[in-house]
């Protein structure tokens, strides 16, 4: 019987030579010895299908067995692939995360300085990264051993400061708000050589130890910076004295100074316009500041400009703690800039009782408490009108601290009293202007002439406005002395409301050409428009209340005892007649 010969094993690892380390089997060498066996027995079946006759039966097993060996080759080729790049995966996914720090510098060659997370590092950098590409304010990229291996780029996003102090070697100070401390930055590399002056707005990095953008200051921010507009005097009507006053204590200083310096003569600071509501002392002040500047112009040689900041009182206050104050400054600050900026600015505060209140003796905080001694450091620190001119307007100059209106800050007081009857036409006039369309019957009552009717319509509405009867009573005001005063219509009256007596007689003529009837603004339009405007009582309180009131009449608060506004019997019925011809 002849002897069988020993089969070979269906190990894959039989294939492997006796010699080597048994423990390299497992993982990656293992792998590596498995192809390479695989190719051995592959050259292996190749030499026997080399010794094997044509004819041999076995000729033909050989050739699947090839086959079958470089399928299994090309299976585990691709296996390979595979794993090894599942491997990568898992090493990626299982590798630490790299940090972010914030670029400062370059202390010497392959050295940076660094900041994560606030704490500061000096890191090596990897040679592969241009130094010449890492600008300050950067972020770059830190392995686990906090070498620097990645420039990531300025980032998008950060917070937002402002700056307070622009320091001598480049540093910015930024005030933090609401809570008042404040903070050094560095310039990043875009903002090395950019012009950052007090006010602005700048982005800083996550760290807030690098400026990284530059925002101009928003000037109206909290109050809005108006171009002067164009109002000449002529513009403001039944003001007379109140202008002869303000250009005496405004215009001349500045027009003449060689005189006033001869004369040894302190020019004023401050001014005060005081008066009822609706009587102009906004527009004075804007008319302040362009004839002021046309003058400047016109008379000298310098190429001076001229900004209105309207900052209104009660704009200023803020809940925070010394917010207000930090307004106050700002507002001074920005008039000072504009001064070096060659341009005259002129700080009107309105309603400036809102904000420069009588101090009251009190325990409890008060904003009034703070601001008062602020507003009087700033106005301290001015010079005069030549520098900064400061207009104040109130209704209520009784309520505003002494401390503001002493002489030396608040210099001038000026009465910007209602209209009078002359006054009142001049206001008319300005309001309806010439060529506006008047009623064709009563151009012809004028021969034709419509400068006549325009006439007419003036004499028409101030007749109308200052009728005293007993249905154009309008306030009772009982005095300390016992005797009481009745003020009829025109005694309330002011610019404001002709300004809306005059737009509502507009409006009636519109309806009226609406529906057909061309005829222009007719007497009967006034009057009706005057109705309406003293029927709806839009404009006056709505209670009985004497502090109310006292905003608006002349009378001296200390000898009113009460007010009492005239309500008619036929009231209910003039204003539900006036609606429906509305």
């Amino acid at each position: 019987m002849a002897k069988e010969r020993p089969r070979p094993s269906a190990d894959p690892d039989a294939f492997l030579p006796e010699e080597g380390n048994p423990d390299e089997r497992d993982g990656r060498g293992a792998d590596e010895r498995r192809a390479a066996s695989n190719a051995r027995a592959l050259d292996m079946v190749l030499e026997l299908i080399g010794d094997t006759e044509e004819d041999d039966p076995r000729r033909h097993i050989l050739y699947r067995l090839r086959r079958q060996l470089m399928e299994d080759y090309r299976v585990f080729e691709e296996a390979s692939r595979s794993i090894a790049d599942l491997e990568g995966a898992v090493k990626k996914l299982t590798e630490p995360a790299n940090r972010v720090g914030v670029y400062f510098g370059t202390p010497t060659e392959g050295i940076a300085h660094v900041s994560v997370g606030g704490t500061g590092y000096v890191a090596n950098v990897d040679p592969s990264i241009d130094h010449a590409s890492l600008k300050v304010g950067t972020q770059v990229l830190l392995n686990e051993a906090y070498v620097v291996v990645g420039d990531l780029g300025y980032p998008t996003t950060g917070s937002i400061a402002q700056v307070t102090e622009v320091m001598d070697d480049g540093r910015l100070r930024i005030g933090q708000q609401p809570t008042g401390s404040s903070s050094l930055l560095l310039r990043s590399g875009t903002l090395k050589d950019a012009n950052v002056s007090v006010g602005d707005d700048v982005r800083t990095d996550a760290s807030a130890q690098v400026a990284l953008e530059v925002f101009p200051k928003q000037e109206a921010r909290d109050y809005y910076l108006d171009e002067v507009p164009e109002l000449p005097w002529e513009k403001i009507g039944g003001q007379d004295e109140a202008i002869r006053a303000i250009k005496d204590a405004v215009e001349m200083p500045i027009l003449h100074p060689e005189l006033f310096k001869r004369f040894q003569f302190e020019t004023p600071k401050g001014f005060l316009l005081y008066g009822p509501p609706g009587c102009g002392k906004t527009l004075i002040g804007k008319a302040t500041a362009y004839n002021l500047v046309e003058r400047l112009k016109q008379e000298t040689d310098q190429g001076v400009e001229g900004q209105f900041l309207h900052i209104k009182g009660p704009e200023i206050l803020n809940m925070w703690l010394g917010e207000s104050e930090r307004k106050v400054r700002e507002i001074f600050n920005l008039a000072r800039e504009k001064r070096k900026a060659n341009i005259l600015p002129f700080v009107f505060i309105d309603e400036a009782e809102a904000i420069l209140g009588t101090r009251r003796a009190m325990r409890a905080h008060n904003i009034s408490n703070t601001i008062v001694p602020m507003f009087c450091a700033e106005m301290d620190g001015i010079d005069s009108v030549q520098d900064v001119v400061i207009i104040l307007a109130t209704n209520r100059p009784d309520l505003i601290d002494p401390a503001i209106l002493r002489p030396g800050r608040i210099d001038r007081k000026i009465k910007v009293a209602r209209p009078d009857k002359d006054g009142c036409r001049e206001i008319f006039g300005i309001y309806l202007t010439p060529d506006l369309p008047f009623d064709a019957d009563l151009v012809r009552e004028c021969d034709g002439s419509t400068d006549a009717a325009r006439e007419e319509l003036i004499d028409e509405g101030v007749n109308e406005l200052f009728a005293r009867r007993d249905d154009t009573r309008f306030l009772e005001v009982t005095l300390a002395s016992g005797s009481e005063d009745v003020l009829h219509r025109g005694d309330l009256a002011s610019g404001a409301i002709i300004t809306s007596v005059v737009q509502r007689a507009k409006e009636l003529a519109i309806r009226r050409s609406i529906a057909g009837d061309e005829s222009g603004i007719a007497r009967a339009d006034l009057r009706e428009a005057i109705e309406q405007e003293y029927a709806e009582n839009d404009i006056f309180p709505a209670s009985d209340n004497t502090e109310d009131w006292m905003k608006l009449i002349d009378h001296d608060p200390e000898n009113v005892v009460r007010v009492s506004p005239v309500r008619p019997k036929n009231a209910g019925y003039r204003r539900r007649t006036l609606e429906g011809v509305i």
